[in-house]
């Protein structure tokens, strides 16, 4: 399996919602930190972006697009000074209409879109982004994620039946391409899972140890499957990643777990033999070397 595949999926993305704005000179929008992750596609005009992660004020042109994690507060202006209105008070008027702020001056166009997810299980991309992430729509992901903006705004503007739950799962789509966009230009780095993906020897192997967590996957049996010596692999993984071969498996187990632990009743027990583990207590003893707290004190701590 795809372990990026086996990620989106776990994800479980939901309540995407898609706005348009036309913004004219004086106007200034502010997102407070939420737990949702953004899409913005600047699709006329200019502005600036001003993040609590950023050094300075970024200039933003037409077709200029950035995914913001969760939780992180940015504002968007024609230039600095402008007031301020808070992004839940923008409401079109009918459906497919661009909500409106500011005054009569110079029109920039704003298309965002937010989503909802398990944050849980998004933790090991999300992990490895910048707060602000900026896309490049220029390359052939960047591509397909404008045609689908294109889709979504033609939807929009059709107003046809059945066109909310089109517009949504088109928006799911767009943050799954977004997402992709970001694991190839991270990937592009020296160091971490998504840039191992690169190398198609440890992908074989990465694709096989995701297929099945459960495996009692050993360093010589994935050495095997990427076609090389117990040596070499162990050496070329540590360098890709990060990480050891079974380090890692750790990690992504405890990953799946932590998603078993919030999503199901599950026992301890029965989470174990799901993830690889012959008892609860020896999951119990791995989760807490790595969490700090033992699975059903994560549980508790979760469910408030």
């Amino acid at each position: 399996m795809d372990p990026i595949d086996d990620l989106l999926a776990t994800m479980k993305i939901e309540d995407a919602r898609y706005v348009r704005v036309d913004a004219r000179a004086p106007w200034g929008i502010s997102f407070p930190p939420r737990h949702l992750a953004r899409l913005v596609l600047i699709s006329r005009g200019a502005c600036l972006l001003v993040a609590d992660t950023l050094a300075g004020p970024q200039r933003l042109e037409t077709n200029d697009c950035f995914l913001v994690r969760a939780g992180v507060r940015f504002t968007l202006q024609d230039e600095a000074g402008s007031e301020v209105v808070d992004c839940d008070g923008l409401v079109s008027q009918l459906p497919g209409d661009a909500a409106r702020v500011g005054g009569d001056g110079e029109l920039t166009r704003i298309v965002s879109t937010r989503f909802a997810f398990d944050a849980v299980a998004a933790e090991p991309l999300f992990a490895l982004l910048p707060p602000v992430f900026r896309l490049n729509l220029d390359d052939a992901a960047g591509q397909l994620l404008r045609t689908t903006f294109d889709l979504i705004a033609r939807e929009s503007a059709a107003g046809g039946l059945g066109g909310g739950f089109i517009m949504s799962r088109l928006s799911d789509v767009l943050f799954v391409q977004a997402l992709r966009t970001c694991c190839t230009d991270v990937g592009g780095g020296t160091v971490g899972w998504i840039a191992a993906l690169r190398d198609p020897r440890l992908a074989v192997a990465m694709e096989e140890l995701h297929a099945d967590l459960a495996h009692p996957w050993t360093v010589d049996e994935l050495a095997r499957t990427a076609g090389m010596s117990r040596s070499a692999f162990a050496a070329l993984f540590k360098a890709r990643t990060g990480d050891t071969p079974l380090g890692y498996l750790t990690a992504w187990r405890m990953y799946r777990v932590k998603v078993l632990l919030r999503e199901t009743r599950l026992s301890v027990q029965e989470i174990a033999v799901r993830v690889g583990y012959d008892t609860g207590s020896a999951l119990s003893r791995a989760f807490s070397g790595r969490e700090g707290v033992t699975p059903g004190g994560w549980r508790k701590r979760a469910a408030h």
